[in-house]
């Protein structure tokens, strides 16, 4: 009985470091970076059992078989559908402002899109602004409304956009809207959800969660965009969910959400249309192209519209997009750099980034709520603060809410305002939408709301800073250690 049983304790032994083995040489192949690497070597060895199914889990990008199929099912026709695009010569710019270029160049190159002009470009800052404009799009629509967001939240004033959208319905509009699965979890548990379906409007739970396929795709994987396109014609993007902030705050016990929508109009459009289709069918293998555009797309003169591009992140766009084009963005800057982030995990390459620069004798400033919904996110970020000070970087914290507006701008000309933060999970996991204008006078309306942010903010003082209580090092090093994996 005894040599069964040592026996069977040396077959357990055997395969149990055999399986640790198989995971940490699967870490190690996968060439992450070496942050995070370590970080999930010591949670596996320190804590196995509870390592391994987090890492099998949350370790590597698993999108499921399904969507994998979809992906490469469409494939072929974006890029049959991108050539067509390119013989339209008169909507592609063919000049950039020398802090642009750089930028410009790296996503024609990553996307096989070169960035377009003759659009028209409106900034709007309040919920109330933004939630009137996109109902008055879509009560004048005549073919399709879609839109995608992480948050979809009824109440409020949101209310109607959705009454707007069920009229459009009863109108012949073909109505398509994709959300997050976790993100929306409320939503798809009310009432409103079945109203809205019953009145005809197609839905997807992106992302879904579901138990039974917990090890066969990562549940964590979020869908994280914000995309509304109205008759293939006018588009929104940036930081904005769809929700009520007046009814949004209260849940989240702040006294305001700041966010910043943008209206489109011209070639753009049709190029964030290729993003939805792409969403869309991964999720339902559904082929829903847009029309190809015609000559008639660029409505406005050259002089007037403004030179943008859009970059789309996320499992089967180019790996690690966003993160180039923040970090390209960084070191073409010459004067200044203005950030803004709801959350500042950074990886390192981005760190580094943004520290060179400061050095370089760039005013790099970044602004970030002082308070946020996440408190692990909240001490992870203040573990980078005293680098970044020491090295003369600009450190405002928003006093007056949730700041969630997420924007860079560079030198006063080059703009990028989408759904990325400043974190592991926005640069190199979530599905994601950016979009960058090169110019001068959209920039200026930016600096001002950016400048808006300061004022209502407070500056750290590096000396003040590192005066602060031995347990808020303690804590800021305990939540920086989780920071690769967040």
């Amino acid at each position: 009985m005894e040599k069964l049983y040592t026996f069977i304790s040396w077959i357990f032994f055997f395969f149990y470091w055999l399986f640790i083995s198989t995971i940490t040489i699967r870490i190690l192949v996968k060439r992450k970076p070496v942050t995070s690497t370590v970080a999930w070597l010591l949670i596996i060895y320190i804590l196995p059992l509870i390592g391994i199914t987090a890492y099998i889990t949350f370790g590597e990008l698993h999108l499921g078989k399904r969507r994998i199929d979809n992906v490469r099912k469409i494939l072929p026709s974006l890029i049959l559908w991108m050539e067509k695009l390119r013989n339209l010569k008169c909507i592609f710019a063919t000049d950039n402002s020398s802090v642009a270029k750089p930028l410009f160049q790296l996503c024609e190159k990553s996307q096989g899109i070169a960035g377009v002009k003759g659009n028209k470009i409106q900034l709007l800052t309040t919920c109330k602004d933004s939630i009137k404009a996109i109902v008055t799009d879509i009560n004048n629509s005549r073919s399709s409304i879609e839109m995608v967001f992480y948050i979809l939240k009824p109440g409020g004033l949101v209310n109607s956009v959705i009454e707007a959208s069920i009229n459009a319905v009863k109108r012949g509009v073909k109505c398509r809207i994709m959300v997050d699965s976790i993100g929306s979890w409320n939503f798809f548990h009310g009432d409103v959800h079945n109203k809205m379906r019953e009145a005809g409007i197609e839905f997807v739970e992106s992302l879904k969660v579901n138990l039974m396929r917990f090890f066969l795709r990562r549940m964590d994987l979020r869908q994280h965009r914000k995309i509304i396109i109205i008759d293939n014609c006018i588009s929104y993007t940036g930081s904005m969910n769809m929700v009520d902030h007046d009814f949004f705050k209260k849940k989240l016990n702040i006294d305001e959400c700041i966010d910043i929508l943008v209206r489109m109009e011209g070639p753009v459009t049709a190029i964030l249309g290729i993003v939805y289709a792409f969403d869309w069918e991964m999720e339902t293998g559904q082929r829903l192209l847009p029309p190809q555009p015609d000559f008639n797309i660029t409505p406005f003169k050259q002089k007037e519209g403004y030179i943008t591009q859009i970059i789309a992140s996320g499992p089967g766009f180019q790996n690690e997009l966003i993160q180039q084009s923040l970090i390209t963005a960084i070191f073409s800057a010459r004067k200044q750099l203005i950030m803004t982030t709801p959350y500042f995990v950074p990886s390192d390459v981005l760190l580094h980034a943004i520290r060179i620069a400061a050095m370089r004798g760039v005013d790099v400033i970044i602004i970030i709520p002082r308070k946020n919904d996440s408190f692990l996110v909240s001490w992870a970020s203040r573990a980078f603060y005293t680098e970044l000070l020491e090295v003369g970087v600009k450190i405002y914290q928003f006093e007056k809410g949730l700041l969630h507006t997420k924007s860079v701008l560079v030198d006063g000309q080059l703009s990028l305002i989408g759904s990325v933060n400043l974190d592991i999970r926005s640069l190199l996991l979530n599905f994601e939408i950016t979009i960058v204008i090169d110019d001068k006078s959209f920039s200026n309306d930016l600096i001002l709301i950016q400048y808006n942010y300061m004022l209502r903010s407070t500056r750290l003082d590096v000396k003040k800073w590192n005066k602060r209580p031995l347990w808020h090092h303690i804590i800021e090093r305990f939540c920086y250690f989780f920071s690769p994996l967040l």
